[in-house]
Formats: structure tokens, C-alpha cells, sequence
């Protein structure tokens, strides 16, 4: 996917003057970087000495390291997961290729690779995952954990590949500053986990490969930050990268220097990426996830280093723990709002370890569990390698006395209800920035929950880049639990990471605590004059979710949709559709009623054009029912749709 000048003059369209200049700024420079590269200062003497604290490997629960050493023993014999996508060349991995689609990135210079562009370098997820190294911090938590010196020679075998295979500035892995600030922090684990082994020295402080790759990788971030409406997720993982990279590996002249900027880099995009309620400003939880962790990641390092960080960085750290504890349902699954790519910002664990539970177990390691926290079953490694390392806070702070339900500055509300019906809804803003990059056109949409199971369901991400249509079909306001007015999203998409209108949305009424039900109302502007409002009333007895939307100011057509989790079949007839389930080896079923002023289909697994999908991850999509109602408005319009849980 190539961007037309008519994407560059949309995407400058949302820039202020000094984000512009900027990235202005960044371009001679880049034209500067050209000429060629500058050689790394001299260092003698080095040592690695931010290790782990005796006893830390010692506190790894049994059952985590047997499930990390299963995942370590699939990656020794070459068999890896990326996005779907199995590969059983990781053994010798080719660096710059695609398995999904073939073809290899150039390897030239960095500045002239076209990695939107699926056709000339693939698809540059499936090139740039195995190339964060975190299966390699996988492998070498493995040998701390064993000591089987097997584990750490693939390590050292992939690093000298790649760094090898990827001098700096030469390729797709040289192009995105998120990429280098996750691969630095994976670096330095690596080093960290592999101190026992002989080989270590060798591999790190004592090559020339490895102190060009680190010095290069150090000094492109601090050259290229990521600005004004991209500083999202992406300025996080390059200041968290940096941190710990110069905290870690402080071995050159500019290191006290990119500590220090790395340091203030990473509380103000911390707080700048954060509600004051603890809700990340995507508003997509996946990106609440990767942040917390980059943030926890990068603490970490300073704290092991004796650096001192501001005390806001703690504190938005503790209350976006506590807005997950408080977000997440019966089954500790956060809400599927927004983009989701499946990013990671430190993996010490095989993929059958739970992330949200590793989060909060994390959280309560560092900050303390509140007694309204849900509880967290099962044991990780990282929660305790993390935990070693990181001074503890939150004695003294101010936090939730019980599990709050509305974020009034995300808007987003979860209901809950008897038997484990959970609700999101959504009142927020469109997303973050003036480009909100990885915002959907979701207003007032919900989803609803039994007992961890999808129900009514939000059907995530799919793709990023090469696949248009699918792009655009996910993040659609018909790819959502709400309603579509005359054919069109509620905001403006100007292309796969930029919105040039956001609806506003406004929260009217919330009621999490209602004595017959909680409730929940908004409304917004995005099809004016037509105003869409949606009030949502969750029963306290009858396992009763009731959805009431109003249209009115103008007349057209309009389309209701309601997106079934994967798991869930539906029997549609009429306006009435019965939806039966299995959770546990035990069968479930719920009524849906349907306004019966709309005419209603049942749709799965449609391509043209997409609709009826969910996708389960990034880069994965499974067929699923959706349940269209069509229809016309003319004035004002009222349309009740009822979903009753069977006992």
C-alpha cells in the first residue's frame, strides 16, 4: 500500500506548524545522514553489571518455567508464530523475508524503503516481529532458568546473524523508531539473562558488531523521535528503549546524556498518552497494554541502575494498573477497543501465559493489589525478574477505594450485571492526536460479555498495511456494535493510520449503580444534522441488557448492526434471533429481540464486501454472524433491542 500525494497533503493537513517544522528538520537531517556513518567512539574496559539480584531467578514459579521451556524447545526446533503465520525456517532465519507473501525487503538504504508498499517489501509485520528479539529473550530466560548452555548459543548464533545481516542504516529494520527502542530492550535482557554463560562477555561488551549495532540503534532514536501527532505508542517504546539501553549498556560518551533524555522523554509521553484516569489515550487497549508495559520495562532499568526517574512515571504507571484491574471481565480479557496488533514491550513467557494476568500480577508486585482487584490465577516469569529490579510504590497514594466503572475522561464505561455480563460502552473521543491513528469509528458502540465469553463483540483489528478494504472494513462504524447513517462512518478516514474528521461524542448519563439496572447514556454529532443517541441499561435481576437508540434531525437511510462473537450461533427469524453458545462443556443460550421497524439478515464470513468476520489477532480473522437491521428515518426514530441471558 503506497501513499498518494494526496495522502501526504492529508496527513500534513493534520501537522501544526511546529510538528512540521520538525519533521522538516528531520529531513535534511536524514539527507545529512546520507553522506555516510560516523564511526562509534572508542570504549575500553566495559563490563556488564546490571544484573539480575541474587535470588530473582529463585522466585520463578515451577509451572512458568515449564511452560517457558516448552515454548524455548518449539523455538529451538525452528518453529515459530507470527501473526498466524507459522514459520519452520527459524532455525536460520532469513531477516529481511516474508513468509506470507514471499518477498523480501531491500536492503537499502533505510530512508528509501518503501515498507508501506506490500508489493515491493512484503508484508513488513511479518518482517519486523522476529526482528524485536523477543523469542530470543524467550530462549535466553530459558537458559537463566536451566542453565543449559544450548539455549544461549541460538541466541548468540541469531544476534551475530543479524547484526550481521542488518548493518545500520541498511534495510526495513532501520526504518521505524519503534522497532529499534523494542529491539534495544530485548538486548539488554538478553544480556542480563545470559550473565552466567561463558560466552556472554564475548557476544556483548567485547564486540565490536554488537557495540556498533547498540551505539547506532542509541543514536538514530535520539536523532529521530517520533512527533507531534505520531507521538503515541511509538514515543513510548523509543524513550523506554533508550532508558534502558543507556542505563544498561552505558558504555559510551553520549550515554549520561541519552539517559537524561530518555529519562524526561518517557514521563512526558507517559503522561501525554494517559488519562488522569489511568486509561490510555488510543483509547485501544492493546495499546494500554504495550505502554504499561514499555513503562514497567523501562522503570525497571532505571531503578536497577540507581537512576532516578519523576515520580509522576510511578504514577501513571499505578493508575493505568488499576484502570486495567478495573476494566477487565470475569476472565481478566480487557475491553477490544481500537486498533490491536498483538505488540509486546518485554516477553519472558511462552504464549500460554495469560497477558492480562501477567500485567496485574506485575502491578501487584510493584504497586500493591487494592481488595476490589479481581484475582489473578496462574504464575508468569517475568512478574518476578521485573519485580527484582523495581523499587517498590503506591504506599501513601491516592487510589480507588472500590472498582470504579466509568472513566469519565475516556469515556469508557463498563456495566456489569448477575451471572457475568459485562458491558463496554463507548462515549469517548474519536481517538488521540489530531491523526488518531489507531482509533475506529466506534462511537456509542458496546460489547457485551457472559462470563467471559463474546457475546455481543467488537471484531478487532485484522490487518494494517497491503489489504485496503479488510483495513478499512475493521475499523468501520458497520464493523461495530452501533449505527450506520446513510452508508457512511460516523468520522472521516483519510487513510490506514489517519482520521481528517472525529466525531464528538458526549456521555449524558451514567448510572453504574442503579437499583433496578445500571445505565449508561450519550449521543454524537458524527452524521449531522442526524443525531444518534444510545442509552444502554444492564438489569440487576433479570440477566437483562437492553440497548434503546434514538435518531432524530434529519431523515435517510440507516443500518444497525450487532456482531456475534465467534463462538456464538445464531438462528435469526425475523427480528428475533437465538443465540446458543458452549463455555466449559456447558451450553448457553440468550434472546435477542430485534427492533422490529428494521428489516433484518444474518451475514457471515461475506468478502464482497467484508462482512461477518472477527479477528482473534493481528493478521487472523474467523468467520462470525452479523445481524444487520435496514432501514429509513425520517424526523425521529426509536429502536429497542433486548438481549435476555437464560438462567
Amino acid at each position: 500500500m503506497s501513499m498518494s500525494a494526496g495522502w501526504y497533503l492529508r496527513r500534513l493537513s493534520r501537522m501544526g506548524p511546529r510538528e512540521a517544522g520538525g519533521r522538516a528538520v528531520d529531513a535534511v537531517r536524514r539527507r545529512r545522514w546520507r553522506s555516510g556513518l560516523p564511526e562509534r567512539p572508542p570504549v575500553t574496559g566495559v563490563r556488564f553489571t546490571a544484573v539480575l539480584p541474587d535470588g530473582a531467578l529463585a522466585g520463578v514459579d515451577p509451572d512458568a518455567v515449564k511452560r517457558l521451556v516448552a515454548e524455548a524447545d518449539r523455538l529451538m526446533a525452528g518453529r515459530a508464530e507470527f501473526f498466524g503465520v507459522v514459520r519452520d525456517d527459524m532455525a536460520d532465519p532469513d531477516w529481511q523475508f516474508d513468509p506470507k507473501t514471499g518477498r523480501r525487503a531491500p536492503l537499502e538504504h533505510a530512508f528509501d524503503v518503501p515498507y508501506r508498499d506490500e508489493e515491493a517489501v512484503g508484508d513488513i509485520k511479518q518482517i519486523w516481529e522476529p526482528s524485536r528479539h523477543q523469542y530470543l529473550t524467550v530462549l535466553a530466560a530459558a537458559y537463566a532458568l536451566t542453565g543449559n548452555d544450548r539455549y544461549a548459543e541460538r541466541v548468540a548464533a541469531h544476534l551475530r546473524s543479524w547484526w550481521e545481516a542488518n548493518p545500520p542504516l541498511r534495510g526495513a529494520h532501520w526504518v521505524s523508531g519503534i522497532e529499534l527502542g523494542i529491539r534495544l530492550l530485548s538486548w539488554v535482557w538478553i544480556r542480563r539473562l545470559l550473565d552466567g554463560w561463558a560466552g556472554a562477555p564475548a557476544l556483548f561488551e567485547e564486540n565490536p558488531a554488537a557495540l556498533d549495532q547498540i551505539w547506532h540503534h542509541q543514536r538514530w532514536l535520539a536523532a529521530f523521535p517520533s512527533r507531534g501527532s505520531s507521538a503515541n505508542n511509538h514515543a513510548v517504546a523509543e524513550a523506554a528503549g533508550q532508558l534502558a539501553a543507556s542505563c544498561a549498556f552505558g558504555w559510551f560518551p553520549y550515554s549520561p546524556r541519552w539517559r537524561a533524555d530518555a529519562v524526561r522523554d518517557l514521563d512526558r509521553h507517559l503522561r501525554a498518552n494517559t488519562f488522569l484516569s489511568g486509561i490510555n489515550r488510543e483509547l485501544a487497549s492493546e495499546y494500554h497494554g504495550l505502554v504499561l508495559e514499555l513503562g514497567l520495562a523501562a522503570l525497571a532499568e532505571a531503578d536497577a541502575a540507581g537512576v532516578p526517574v519523576p515520580t509522576t512515571t510511578r504514577l501513571v504507571l499505578l493508575r493505568m494498573t488499576d484502570a486495567l484491574a478495573a476494566v477487565v471481565d470475569d476472565r481478566l480479557r480487557p475491553p477490544r477497543q481500537g486498533d490491536a496488533d498483538d505488540g509486546h514491550g518485554l516477553v519472558l513467557d511462552g504464549p500460554d501465559t495469560d497477558r492480562w494476568g501477567s500485567l496485574l500480577a506485575t502491578g501487584e508486585a510493584v504497586f500493591g493489589r487494592l481488595g476490589w482487584w479481581p484475582e489473578v490465577p496462574g504464575t508468569d516469569v517475568r512478574t518476578p525478574l521485573l519485580a527484582s529490579l523495581t523499587e517498590p510504590y503506591g504506599e501513601g497514594v491516592a487510589r480507588p477505594e472500590s472498582r470504579p466503572a466509568h472513566f469519565a475522561d475516556a469515556g469508557l464505561t463498563v456495566l456489569r450485571g448477575p451471572g457475568g455480563i459485562w458491558c463496554r460502552c463507548d462515549g469517548g473521543p474519536h481517538g488521540f492526536l489530531s491523526i488518531a491513528a489507531h482509533a475506529h469509528a466506534d462511537a456509542l458502540s458496546v460489547e457485551v460479555r457472559h462470563d467471559g465469553v463474546d457475546v455481543l463483540a467488537d471484531p478487532g483489528t485484522y490487518c494494517y498495511h497491503g489489504l485496503p478494504a479488510w483495513r478499512s472494513y475493521f475499523r468501520s462504524t458497520l464493523g461495530h456494535n452501533t449505527l450506520e447513517a446513510g452508508g457512511r462512518d460516523q468520522s472521516v478516514s483519510g487513510g490506514p493510520f489517519l482520521w481528517t474528521r472525529h466525531a464528538t461524542t458526549r456521555v449524558l448519563k451514567v448510572d453504574a449503580d442503579g437499583e433496578k439496572a445500571a445505565r449508561w447514556c450519550a449521543e454524537h454529532d458524527g452524521y449531522r444534522p442526524l443525531l444518534h443517541r444510545r442509552q444502554v441499561d444492564v438489569a440487576r435481576e433479570s440477566r437483562e441488557v437492553r440497548v434503546a437508540d434514538t435518531v432524530s434531525g434529519d431523515r435517510g437511510e440507516v443500518r444497525l448492526a450487532f456482531h456475534l462473537g465467534p463462538d456464538v450461533t445464531a438462528e435469526l427469524e425475523g427480528s428475533r434471533a437465538r443465540l446458543t453458545w458452549t463455555r466449559d462443556g456447558e451450553d448457553r443460550s440468550a434472546l435477542l429481540d430485534l427492533p422490529a421497524g428494521l428489516t433484518w439478515s444474518a451475514h457471515r464470513g461475506e468478502s464482497e464486501p467484508p462482512l461477518g468476520w472477527y479477528s482473534p489477532g493481528f493478521g487472523r480473522k474467523v468467520p462470525s454472524t452479523t445481524l444487520v437491521g435496514s432501514g429509513s428515518v425520517d424526523g425521529t426514530a426509536e429502536f429497542t433491542t433486548v438481549l435476555g441471558f437464560d438462567g
